[in-house]
């Protein structure tokens, strides 16, 4: 389902009234169509606390090519740094990716994805993702993401997992401006719709 608005599915106010659960962001989406570069621009214009992509972090460090033994490694490696920048606090978190491209990776790579990153991206959903549509240039990036372009394949392994959760998604398309109106027009909505203040 592509909302034009954000319908969150939870967070907001704190559980028993507790704290407040900062609302959770993710940009998502197949290799290559601009889900660093825009998660980096959101966090800066917006001063926003960022996670940054696990996977690439992983690669990079490794530099090596990934198997799929890697794959919980990197899924571990997600959920320590988004616990860190949680506990920075504040009404928002961006994420650049969460555990839902770790399923969809796995699986397009490997053949599969371990039972218990699939139930760990369930019971972490975020409020809103921001789902990149693969309609900018391929450019490929060895040790990163795969010799060809495989994009089709992977938008529709994401549409249909996302909507599997039964998420709020929206689509980030079009050139750079257009992609940076549409996520801080959605990120406006989700804001308001918990009462919070916009920018």
């Amino acid at each position: 389902m592509d909302l034009d608005t954000a319908t969150p599915i939870r967070g907001g106010a704190g559980r028993g009234g507790g704290p407040r659960e900062p609302l959770t962001v993710v940009l998502t989406g197949a290799e290559c169509t601009g889900k660093t570069s825009l998660a980096a621009h959101l966090a800066a214009r917006f001063a926003l606390p960022w996670v940054p992509e696990a996977a690439r972090r992983y690669a990079e460090r490794v530099a090596r090519e990934l198997t799929a033994a890697d794959v919980e490694p990197i899924a571990r490696e997600h959920l320590r740094l988004a616990e860190a920048v949680r506990a920075q606090g504040g009404p928002l978190l961006l994420l650049d990716t969460d555990l839902v491209s770790t399923v969809v990776y796995a699986r397009q790579y490997y053949g599969a994805c371990p039972e218990w990153i699939g139930r760990a991206a369930r019971a972490r959903r975020a409020d809103l993702y921001l789902l990149h549509r693969p309609d900018i240039p391929w450019i490929p990036e060895p040790g990163v993401r795969a010799d060809t372009d495989q994009r089709p394949a992977q938008d529709a392994a994401f549409r249909e997992l996302l909507d599997g959760l039964r998420v709020s998604w929206i689509e980030i398309r079009g050139g750079r401006e257009e992609r940076e109106r549409r996520a801080a027009a959605a990120i406006r909505g989700l804001l308001a719709a918990f009462g919070l203040p916009g920018w």
